[in-house]
């Protein structure tokens, strides 16, 4: 692992510990020449998964891209970064177990609000107002209504 201060080639591990339910290895590494030392996270590379849009196209499926939708749906919640970050991984796990390499925007937008409805029912109906593209408010209502019902189930 190359030094992100001096560029060096050697450097040495001094601490290893699981991360993240075990799902990822943080070391604490140390410069063999400048002796400046720096964290590096190792997870294992999964598959790439590609989402099929609307229009047919395909496009890498992005993380980063889905953590800010729900960062915006979750926003003045009590929900950590963390919790999203798991909630994304959880996504993600889902995706890789059906052994495809895509998904459909179709899909994803309705595996994230099956996931989201049990994290968080206010999140919920807003990545639902967004990804369903509500047109009026009945739509939001119904949304609402829905939820209701399945409290009472």
């Amino acid at each position: 692992m190359k030094c992100p201060f001096c560029n060096y080639e050697d450097t040495k591990v001094i601490d290893s510990r699981a991360f993240l339910d075990g799902a990822t290895i943080k070391r604490r590494r140390e410069c063999i020449k400048c002796e400046k030392r720096f964290t590096t996270y190792e997870k294992v590379e999964m598959a790439t998964i590609y989402v099929v849009k609307k229009d047919k196209r395909r496009e890498k499926f992005f993380r980063e891209k889905l953590l800010r939708g729900l960062t915006t749906a979750t926003v003045k919640r009590n929900i950590s970064r963390d919790k999203l970050e798991e909630f994304v991984d959880e996504i993600e796990r889902t995706i890789q177990n059906t052994l495809k390499n895509e998904i459909t925007t179709k899909d994803l937008g309705e595996l994230v609000l099956k996931n989201l409805k049990k994290l968080d029912e206010v999140a919920y109906v807003r990545f639902a107002s967004v990804y369903k593209e509500f047109e009026d408010i009945k739509s939001f209502i119904d949304t609402v209504e829905d939820i209701k019902k399945d409290k009472k189930l």
